[in-house]
């Protein structure tokens, strides 16, 4: 008995343990050091991820009566003369280098994402069609193809999800239950939107009289749609 429990003090016994030894609050420390303890964790866990981290994740370094939106703020003001920002992005944030200098990223490795992202070109019929399954998800084929006036191919379709800019949604209960289509995380970070609510304000529009989803439908918007073949450039994670 006594052997075993000095092999249990010799390791912790799983991963909560270990995160017991963290210590969020800070509590030894002044209120400036704190702020500017937590405000580096942050900071270098948003540099450290691949993917916008969220809110929940930024909640377990740091204490229990930190205000993240601060800190956010906070950190975004000490970077306001660097080439990058903090941006909140796809649910959570990111560190993304500011537009002005996608150029010199792009003369340096041929794509404005440092050599690490993949580019995919999207037509600008794969660009409206997106715009419309963004707007109207979820969405059939069907209903993309009466919006347009003519077929929205399956081969268009497999482009944007090869993109991965959108996936499969549920079925429609309309007859033969198809599936229909909806934007991907991969969307909201191609765009820099935070969420779908991001998106310029579709009701306003709709207010105005200046576009509806009926009158889609009926092809009254877009009657001389044409599937061209130029492309349009498309850097996914810039």
């Amino acid at each position: 008995m006594m052997e075993a429990t000095r092999r249990g003090r010799g390791r912790p016994d799983d991963g909560r343990s270990g995160d017991r030894l963290f210590d969020r609050e800070l509590d030894h420390l002044p209120p400036e050091a704190r702020w500017r303890e937590w405000m580096h964790r942050v900071e270098a866990t948003i540099f450290a991820a691949s993917e916008p981290v969220t809110r929940e994740t930024l909640a377990r370094i740091v204490g229990k009566s930190c205000s993240i939106d601060l800190l956010i703020d906070d950190i975004r003001e000490e970077l306001s003369g660097r080439p990058y920002d903090l941006v909140a992005v796809a649910g959570g944030w990111k560190h993304l280098t500011r537009p002005a200098y996608a150029d010199a990223i792009r003369s340096a490795f041929g794509t404005a994402v440092g050599g690490k992202g993949r580019a995919v070109d999207l037509r600008q019929s794969d660009v409206l069609v997106l715009m419309c399954i963004a707007y109207f998800q979820p969405i059939t084929r069907g209903e993309l193809s009466s919006i347009f006036g003519k077929e929205i191919s399956r081969d268009l379709i497999g482009n944007l999800r090869g993109s991965g800019m959108i996936a499969s949604g549920p079925r429609s209960p309309t007859p033969g239950a198809p599936y229909t289509y909806v934007t991907t995380k991969e969307f909201l970070l191609e765009f820099g939107l935070d969420t779908l609510r991001n998106l310029p304000d579709f009701e306003a529009l709709e207010d105005a009289g200046l576009l509806s989803k009926e009158k889609l439908l009926a092809g009254d918007i877009i009657p001389g749609f044409a599937v061209g073949p130029e492309p349009v450039g498309v850097e996914l994670d810039e």
